[in-house]
């Protein structure tokens, strides 16, 4: 028997209301991880709202009083600002604090480009919004706590995300990092693996080391970072150990030529792994050494 008209329109999904609400109602979410850049994406979102308008409604959450707080839209809004819109459209729902950051964290994991840090960050949030959900003890950083039903959080929250679970593990220690640290992962200069090992590092020798770097100008490699671990973990760490460290010679060690990132970080995009920047450099080299041969060929 086929279905009435009334049946099929009650199948279909509740459509949410768009409201206009003023931009200066609608704050930021707090400590969110992600980053609004005025770079050349900006720049493109700036002239398409102006030409087409906000065609995508943000979404907020109802704080107290009259006023609002973005879960998606921070571009959007930014963007507005810079031409002076002064109304913007709107959705906005009824979220738990841990339900907000969970849908703001998921819906800006689908960006292009998106820094360590900045995953870092959101996966944390993330993971402990939904730890307070269940009713859990927040801390996990780099094991396997809590259980539910045979998963780990990690294994739940990598069920949504575009990273494994252990992948999210090694996100989440990067928030264990100094900020100088940190940075240097963001810019390419200290790989995923050795950052993660920093992580397990003191403070103060997390310090120590960014001023032998910033003296120096090296960064430490993945099998000297396991090595400062170890010597951390026994006490032994100090700035003469992490000298002693990074002054090694490493085995099989080859000259290599150093570029500055700032010569070079226009033509890729913002959080390019240094292993994917080295791969592109690789290829435009080799394609430019085969176009030389076609030209001598032709002569």
């Amino acid at each position: 028997m086929s279905e009435s008209i009334d049946e099929l329109k009650g199948n279909e999904p509740k459509r949410e209301k768009v409201r206009i609400i003023s931009i200066e109602l609608i704050d930021d979410f707090p400590e969110h991880p992600f980053q609004v850049k005025d770079d050349e994406s900006m720049a493109q979102l700036v002239s398409s709202i102006e030409m087409n308008g906000v065609l995508n409604p943000v979404i907020l959450r109802k704080k107290e009083g009259e006023r609002y707080e973005i879960i998606a839209g921070h571009r959007r809004k930014y963007a507005c600002r810079k031409l002076d819109i002064k109304l913007i459209p709107s959705i906005v729902r009824e979220l738990s604090r841990e339900d907000a950051i969970i849908e703001m964290v998921d819906s800006n994991l689908q960006r292009e480009c998106i820094l360590p840090s900045e995953k870092a960050r959101a996966y944390k949030m993330k993971m402990d919004a939904m730890k307070r959900k269940a009713g859990r003890p927040s801390k996990e950083n780099s094991a396997p706590l809590e259980q539910n039903f045979g998963k780990t959080t990690r294994d739940m929250l990598a069920a949504d995300s575009p990273d494994s679970s252990e992948q999210i593990r090694r996100y989440v220690r990067l928030t264990e990092l100094t900020p100088e640290l940190l940075e240097f992962v963001d810019e390419g200069k200290i790989g995923m693996r050795p950052a993660v090992e920093l992580s397990y590092l003191q403070e103060d020798e997390m310090r120590d080391l960014v001023d032998y770097i910033d003296t120096e100008g090296t960064f430490p490699s993945h099998a000297q970072t396991i090595r400062m671990r170890a010597l951390s973990k026994e006490g032994k760490l100090d700035t003469d150990a992490i000298n002693t460290i990074m002054n090694e010679e490493k085995p099989n060690q080859k000259a290599r030529i150093k570029i500055p990132m700032e010569k070079i970080e226009k033509y890729f995009p913002v959080g390019t792994s240094e292993q994917k920047i080295e791969e592109t450099i690789i290829k435009a080299l080799a394609l430019y050494r085969q176009r030389q041969k076609e030209n001598r060929d032709a002569r």
